[in-house]
């Protein structure tokens, strides 16, 4: 038996109807010349532009008055408020081969911006990331990873950044309940367990499918599969296997604000487009309060007026 699974787009960000990038440098220029900086011109402008608005933004910018857009952002904004800007002028691909690099160099890794990138994007995003990451910083982004976790992290994550987990939308329901035996097999009913054949599981089907497998293992032994892992296993690999077949962006939103501007910034930025709808509705659902509310009372100015954007709306 097969099911296939549809939704409506789920952004909070759209495309402006008629957006021209030769205008709107414009409005970008006249925002930053001068004394002072007229912020709000540049959220509103920044703020009604979907990401494929955006970027062209920076070789109009060049091409009409022979300057670096990037540099002039840079020199007139600052703080949060400068790299949630910045983030926005991106490709997403670029972003996320960014923000893989930040989350490596430097002492300490930042394991879960590895988990949620890499657990969240699509074969082709993460074969394009993969080729950005190699010409922007000259080594493989196998090899980065590779050089800085160890074990079972490193083999997940190594799994998930060769690109080939399968994406059909269809769900074949006995393979499902063939996948969910074997994860029982894997862990809850043995001694010890079996990580590889996790791996091979969560890293190789597709979303829908993981999705089906879960509940068929939560009908066959009573127990929710994100339980069981975090039973059987502990540290990044238990937060790495629970992020690749959940979502985890609403966790990592509700660490974000205040804290880690940083995460709370990736994931406004890198969901806008995708699925803020969803995040907002799960975040509700978890917190009790809207996601609106949550970045209102925890971030200010500037930041949070373009943050708030970006959400597009309370709940």
């Amino acid at each position: 038996m097969y099911l296939a699974l549809t939704k409506g787009y789920r952004g909070s960000i759209k495309d402006f109807p008629g957006a021209d990038p030769l205008r709107d440098v414009e409005v970008l220029r006249k925002a930053m010349k001068g004394f002072g900086t007229d912020e709000n011109a540049i959220i509103e402008l920044l703020g009604n532009r979907s990401n494929k608005q955006r970027v062209p933004m920076v070789a109009a910018y060049k091409t009409t008055y022979g300057k670096d857009l990037v540099h002039d952002l840079k020199s007139e904004l600052t703080g949060n408020f400068e790299k949630l800007v910045l983030a926005m002028m991106m490709s997403p691909a670029h972003f996320d081969a960014a923000e893989l690099r930040e989350a490596i160099k430097g002492a300490g890794t930042d394991e879960a911006c590895l988990i949620e990138i890499l657990s969240s994007r699509s074969n082709a995003e993460i074969r394009e990331i993969a080729a950005i990451y190699k010409a922007e910083y000259g080594k493989s982004l196998e090899d980065a990873i590779s050089g800085d976790t160890s074990g079972h992290f490193r083999r997940l994550l190594v799994s998930l950044c060769q690109g080939n987990r399968d994406e059909r939308e269809t769900v074949d329901i006995a393979l499902a309940k063939q996948d969910a035996q074997k994860l029982y097999a894997a862990g809850e009913n043995k001694v010890g367990t079996d990580e590889s054949q996790f791996n091979a599981i969560l890293c190789a089907r597709s979303k829908p499918h993981l999705r089906a497998v879960f509940q068929e293992y939560q009908q066959m032994c009573g127990r929710d599969i994100e339980k069981s892992i975090c039973r059987e296993m502990s540290g990044n690999v238990e937060d790495g296997m629970v992020a690749v077949g959940m979502k985890r962006h609403i966790m990592m939103c509700s660490q974000g604000a205040g804290t880690k501007d940083r995460t709370l910034i990736r994931i406004m930025v890198s969901r806008s487009e995708i699925d803020m709808l969803d995040i907002r509705q799960e975040y509700l659902k978890a917190y009790g309060k809207s996601l609106y509310t949550h970045i209102s009372g925890d971030t200010s100015g500037d930041y949070k007026k373009l943050l708030l954007k970006l959400c597009g709306g309370s709940d």
